[in-house]
């Protein structure tokens, strides 16, 4: 039951979505609970990994650090791009960015589990990427777009400290020492995290509920490109440094899946209620892309050694 709960997310998004716009009285007082919300997920995560997950780093260098490169050279460039020729607004940009500069997203696993990818791969690619956004997430932000926006680099990278790296590190070390008695309750996790960010997810719709009428399309059309480009980049990089074709799956799923969770708690706390609206839609078009690529790419055996057109 509760795994087709939460199988179901991109529907309670949009239903969350859809009422906080009709209300979003309800929502606005609980502004102050996203940046919670976040560190719940991130705890969540940590609960699901060991040291010996990050040990993996050292059985496959290369490929850890071609999925780095992807994801934090590839991604905010990508963002920038396509929101300058948007014309996206000052703050919506920094928040488009802000996106583009967040690593791979935890829903990223399952994807792979499902799209028959490298699932070791995938939890070794998103642990890395997370304990390396607390420094490029700030700078690489700062970097694009720190001449027309305040980027808080410091106060932001405390922020992902707080919200990121403690509650992944307390998850990870409960997990190690106390695993036993969190186990039989590990399968509520995934719920409680679904219903963390669906939540935020109408509070920023709440917030920025005066404004979606007039940019509502503008950043849907920026975030399905940006998820477009991570998921051909991370495809395409494989085939070009000659991974086999469940490594390059698994690079697609993880560089086209961006942690937003992440990117709503400091857009608000750091720039607007408006410019967090590109990651809530993206928390949204992920799932949905990433899920048809999943099914796509599960009905295709990944046996053989070399990628070819079809994945």
């Amino acid at each position: 039951m509760i795994s087709r709960i939460t199988a179901l997310f991109p529907l309670w998004a949009v239903i969350a979505c859809i009422t906080a716009y009709l209300s979003p009285d309800t929502f606005v007082p609980l502004r102050w609970a996203i940046v919670p919300l976040l560190a719940v997920i991130m705890f969540g995560m940590g609960l699901t990994l060991t040291p010996a997950d990050f040990l993996r780093i050292a059985g496959r260098p290369q490929v850890v650090g071609l999925g780095m490169a992807l994801q934090f050279a590839v991604m905010p460039l990508a963002a920038l791009a396509i929101g300058v020729g948007l014309g996206l607004e000052p703050m919506l940009l920094a928040g488009f960015v802000l996106l583009g500069a967040s690593p791979g997203g935890t829903a990223s696993n399952v994807i792979c589990y499902l799209a028959r990818g490298d699932v070791a791969l995938s939890v070794t690619l998103t642990t890395v990427s997370t304990v390396l956004a607390v420094f490029l997430t700030p700078s690489l932000t700062w970097l694009y777009v720190g001449a027309t926006v305040d980027v808080a680099v410091g106060a932001m990278l405390l922020s992902v400290l707080k919200i990121v790296v403690a509650p992944v590190a307390l998850g990870v070390l409960i997990n190690t020492f106390l695993g036993r008695f969190v186990r039989p309750v590990a399968p509520v996790f995934p719920l409680i995290s679904v219903a963390a960010i669906v939540l935020a997810i109408a509070v920023v719709v709440a917030l920025s509920a005066d404004r979606i009428p007039e940019i509502g399309l503008l950043i849907l059309v920026g975030v399905v490109l940006h998820n477009l480009v991570g998921l051909v980049a991370g495809y395409g990089g494989g085939v070009l440094f000659g991974q086999d074709r469940t490594t390059c799956r698994t690079l697609s799923i993880e560089v086209g899946m961006q942690n937003s969770g992440l990117a709503l708690a400091l857009v608000t706390q750091y720039f607007s209620a408006a410019a967090a609206l590109p990651a809530a839609v993206f928390s949204i078009w992920h799932n949905l892309s990433g899920a048809a690529l999943a099914s796509w790419w599960s009905r295709r055996p990944a046996h053989d050694t070399k990628p070819d057109d079809g994945g």
